[in-house]
Order: structure tokens, then sequence, then C-alpha cells
């Protein structure tokens, strides 16, 4: 099979990428090159050329590799088109129905959420979260919810420095950011009250792919002091519940 001289390098670097989308965390250059049956010397360079176009990220302390922002981004531009506004608006509808809380879809871009799809309940007030909207995911239940979902050496590559964590007149410390997001994995979902709006709570869950890789944040806001504690875990439940039927849809799990 004749092939052009580009396209076997293309093509050992979508697997590459491919191949550390599928993993938990970032891995070593011998596993890809052993995983993968590439040349160690080939899988260097690709990863180097990977690295510098952001594709990438090198841990030189650990000599491994991740995902870097810019598949972050790519990502993030499939699911803001047709498969997760398509598939997940239903969902919405039906969790706002059956909760009578406004409710929203959001995606990881950067260190920012970007709102994708937002349901308001009947008689509910207006909210931040509207469609297209930034707000920084450290600040929100939907951004926690996404954040908790990857691993550590990632969130510290979205958060470089204590002023990545100022927003909103918020100063977040790295450890309190840690904490938060250790919470959010035992609870196994997300909470935010009053940081994005005085007076308003949300409870989010991370919608992941196959390879256990956040895509989207399923999100419900409510008023904080019409919802007790109860209530406010019957509603992470019914969030826990879409966000499986929304993962189904999109993936097939």
């Amino acid at each position: 099979m004749v092939t052009s001289p580009g396209a076997p390098t293309v093509g050992a670097a979508l697997r590459i990428l491919s191949f550390m989308a599928a993993q938990q965390g970032p891995v070593a250059a011998a596993t890809l090159a052993r995983s993968l049956g590439l040349p160690r010397s080939s899988v260097y360079r690709l990863l180097a050329e990977l690295v510098a176009q952001g594709f990438v990220l090198h841990f030189p302390e650990a000599r491994r590799y991740g995902l870097g922002l810019a598949a972050f981004e790519l990502s993030s531009g499939y699911v803001r088109q047709e498969p997760v506004t398509r598939l997940g608006r239903p969902v919405l509808a039906t969790l706002v129905d059956r909760v009578g809380e406004s409710a929203h879809l959001a995606v990881l871009v950067g260190s920012e959420v970007v709102y994708l799809v937002e349901e308001r309940a009947p008689r509910r007030p207006a909210l931040v979260t509207d469609v297209g909207v930034r707000l920084p995911s450290q600040l929100t239940a939907s951004g926690r919810a996404l954040l908790a979902a990857l691993p550590a050496e990632q969130v510290r590559a979205l958060f470089p420095s204590p002023a990545a964590l100022t927003a909103r007149g918020v100063q977040m410390s790295s450890r309190e950011l840690r904490t938060e997001l250790v919470r959010t994995r035992a609870r196994g979902y997300a909470v935010e009250d009053g940081e994005i709006t005085p007076g308003f709570a949300s409870v989010a869950v991370a919608v992941r792919d196959r390879g256990g890789w956040p895509v989207t944040s399923l999100a419900v806001t409510f008023e904080a002091a019409a919802v007790d504690g109860g209530r406010r875990a019957e509603l992470a439940e019914a969030v826990r519940r879409h966000a499986g039927e929304l993962r189904r849809r999109l993936f097939g799990v």
C-alpha cells in the first residue's frame, strides 16, 4: 500500500493521543513505545512536537507525558457541537421536569467552564449560567465536577500559580482546591454555595467518556435557603442518574 510521506507520522501521533486519552494519568514514553509498537526514538520526536503544539504536557520530575490543553480544547470543540447539545437537551429537560429546578450542561475550556445548554424551571429566576457564558471552573459546581475527574497533574497544569486561582474577587489556594476536589470525588458530586451568585447553590456531576475523561457536566441550581440537606442529597442523586443517562446516550455505556 502506498502512503504519502507524512501519513505514518500523523497516524502515529494520533495513536499516541488516543492511547493517552484512554489512560487515567500521564504515561512514560517507554510505555507508549511498547504499547503501540513504535520505535522509541520516533515516540520522543512525536512527543516533542505534540508538546510544542500544546497537545501534550511533559512532567519532567515524573518522566511522564499527559494530555495538554490543546487536546482538551479540541475535545471541547467537539462536544460544543451536535452530540452533547442534541443528546443532552432532552435529558436536561426531563431532569428539570422531575426536580422542578433549573439545570445546565457545561464543558471545560482551559481553566474555565463554558455553558452549552440551560433549561430553566417554571417560576424560577434567571441564572448567570446562560448559554455561552464562561466562569472560573474552580468556583462552580460544574467546573469542580470536571476538575475532580482529571488527574492531579492536569489540574496543576491548569492552575500553575496562585494568580491563576484568583477570580471574581475570590482567592483560592492550591490546597483549598485539592481539598475541594477530594471531597467531590468522595461524595460523587460537586457542590457550590453562593460563590457565583449569593443565595444560590448548585450540585453537579461529570459525564465521562469510555476512557474516563470528563466530557461535560450536568448541574442543577437552586435557591439555597429553600433547599435543606436532605433535599440537596435528592437533587444530587437525580443529577447523577441523568448524567448516567447522558453518558449512555453519548457512548453507549
